[in-house]
């Protein structure tokens, strides 16, 4: 946590962003998901498969949120320099994770749409054609989720995080959300093909669409809780504000310190930036030695400090 003018500061070092292990996996993943998508999309219509159908459209959203993702990384990396950016363009890839989220709420209304017109009007489904298709589709989905988790795992090593801690990469879990959520309802449409091939029901077809749509909208909303906090700076609940004031307010020293207003903010992976106001009787104490006091957590990169003396 070095000041502004410190030769070890610098506007990249401090607000890093960009992965490019997950940039390189996630626009691999948006091809492979591209092409399985017309194979299903085609597939589904051919053999008159609502939920094979379902999952093909649904693999198409995919294919554009994890192509979005993509975009945010070199978005990111490509203006990571760029002084215009004050905390640098990390919550770029933030925003492509939100943008995904939307898109993963309209496929889940989609799908719903799709299953309860097939309930009210069924139509005859070759059953063994599409099992194979579903079949292909969820093997490409284990392979991309292989090649997200990949990526995950040399950014953790990097940086020290996995995919379900607080720090995670929340533009990378995005795209895994989005393979994943592919990959259930690849096996919902499996075991719809199924039942209506071996016990003749057609029903279980859209049914199982609308169960996937739910399942679909549920990690959706959790995706947009998790970059809508970041977004909207929603931090005040974080850790990392308790052990600020621990450091700080100590209310047994003479002179004593505490803090009157202060603000937390994200601004990376695992990197912070705060504004301080303090009140204190000393009448030495100045911001470098506050920052001093902060030292001990590496997550604060950036600090604003505002002293104000009383007797």
């Amino acid at each position: 946590m070095n000041p502004p003018g410190d030769p070890r500061w610098s506007h990249h070092h401090v607000f890093d962003a960009g992965n490019p292990a997950a940039e390189r996996g996630t626009r691999a993943v948006m091809w492979i998901t591209a092409a399985m998508m017309v194979i299903e999309i085609a597939a589904g219509w051919w053999f008159n498969s609502m939920a094979l159908l379902a999952d093909g459209w649904h693999m198409s959203s995919h294919a554009f949120a994890i192509g979005l993702s993509a975009f945010a990384y070199a978005a990111a990396r490509r203006y990571a320099q760029d002084p215009r950016f004050a905390f640098g363009t990390w919550k770029i890839e933030i925003l492509g994770g939100f943008a995904s989220a939307i898109f993963l709420l309209g496929v889940a209304a989609m799908m719903v749409i799709g299953s309860v017109e097939r309930l009210l009007t069924p139509q005859p489904i070759h059953f063994r054609e599409a099992i194979i298709v579903a079949v292909a589709g969820l093997l490409v989905n284990i392979a991309s989720a292989v090649i997200l988790a990949r990526a995950q795992g040399g950014h953790r090593h990097q940086h020290g995080h996995d995919m379900h801690g607080h720090h995670h990469d929340l533009n990378l879990r995005s795209a895994y959300v989005h393979v994943i959520t592919d990959a259930l309802t690849s096996v919902l449409a499996i075991v719809a093909l199924l039942g209506g091939l071996l016990y003749g029901w057609s029903w279980l077809d859209p049914v199982m669409g609308i169960v996937g749509a739910l399942l679909v909208a549920v990690w959706a909303k959790g995706l947009l809780v998790d970059t809508g906090k970041v977004l909207l700076d929603r931090e005040m609940d974080h850790p990392i504000v308790d052990e600020i004031r621990e450091v700080i307010e100590i209310p047994a020293h003479p002179d004593a310190t505490r803090i009157v207003d202060l603000h937390v903010w994200r601004v990376g992976v695992e990197a912070y930036a705060c504004a301080i106001s303090i009140v204190t009787r000393s009448s030495t104490l100045t911001p470098d030695q506050v920052r001093d006091m902060l030292r001990q957590h590496d997550e604060i990169v950036h600090t604003t400090i505002e002293i104000h003396r009383y007797d």
